[in-house]
C-alpha cells in the first residue's frame, strides 16, 4: 500500500540560501574568499542568488525581480546575462587580475556563480555546510533515526529518482520498528535533498501510526 504524502511546499528563502552557500563552495569556501579579500562579495552573491531563483523557479520579470530584491533593473539584467563559464574562469584566476578588474567583477561574477550553483542544486549537489548542519541538527534534537539515515546515505547523489538508490544503503535499518525498505518503497520520488528525505520519512511514519 502506497501512503500518499503531501509535497514539500516550495520555500524560496530556503532555496536561495542553498544557492548562496553553494556559490561559496564553488569559490572555495569562506577561507578562500578571505584570502582573496573578497568578503565584500557576499551581499552580491546573496542578491544574485535571489535573482536567479526568482527567474528560474518563479519566472519573474526583470521589473518584478528588481522590486522584490530592492536593486535596479540594470543590475538584475547584468546578473541574468552573466556568463557562468567566464565567471568561473575569472574566479579561478582572480590573483592575476588587477585591482580595477576585481572591482568590476562583483555583479557579473556573482550572477555567473549563482547560475552554476543553482544548476548544481537542481542536479542534487547540495552545499557542504547544508548537509553538515542537517546532520548536526538531527543529532542535537536527539532524533537517532534521522542521524542514522543521514550517516548511512552520505555521498548519495540527489535528486534520488527511485527507492532502489537508497534501499541498498539503508539495508537492515529500522526506523521506529519499521524496516527502512518498506518506508522507502512507499515514498514519492524524486526526492531532491537529504532534508526532504527526512521530511517524507517523518510524514510516512506519522501516517502509519494513525492507521
Amino acid at each position: 500500500m502506497v501512503v500518499e504524502i503531501p509535497p514539500v511546499e516550495k520555500d524560496i528563502e530556503s532555496l536561495v540560501t542553498r544557492v548562496f552557500l553553494k556559490s561559496i563552495d564553488i569559490i572555495g569556501g569562506l577561507q578562500k574568499l578571505a584570502e582573496y579579500r573578497t568578503l565584500t562579495w557576499l551581499p552580491s552573491l546573496a542578491r544574485a542568488s535571489f535573482v536567479v531563483v526568482l527567474r528560474e523557479e518563479y519566472l519573474k520579470t526583470e521589473d518584478e525581480i528588481a522590486e522584490e530584491v530592492g536593486i535596479s533593473k540594470n543590475t538584475v539584467r547584468q546578473i541574468l546575462r552573466a556568463d557562468p563559464q567566464i565567471a568561473l574562469y575569472k574566479i579561478q584566476h582572480l590573483d592575476e587580475l588587477s585591482p580595477e578588474e576585481r572591482k568590476q567583477l562583483k555583479v557579473h561574477t556573482a550572477g555567473g556563480l549563482a547560475k552554476i550553483a543553482y544548476k548544481l542544486i537542481k542536479e542534487g549537489e547540495e552545499p557542504k555546510i547544508f548537509e553538515y548542519y542537517c546532520t548536526l541538527t538531527a543529532e542535537a534534537l536527539e532524533v537517532p533515526w534521522a542521524y542514522l539515515i543521514l550517516k548511512k546515505i552520505k555521498g548519495t547523489h540527489f535528486p534520488v529518482k527511485e527507492a532502489a538508490e537508497l534501499i541498498e544503503k539503508l539495508k537492515g535499518v529500522t526506523v521506529k520498528g519499521v524496516p527502512a525498505e518498506e518506508i522507502l518503497q512507499n515514498l514519492e520520488y524524486p526526492i531532491r535533498n537529504p532534508a526532504e528525505l527526512l521530511h517524507k520519512v517523518k510524514l510516512y511514519l506519522k501516517v502509519k501510526e494513525n492507521l
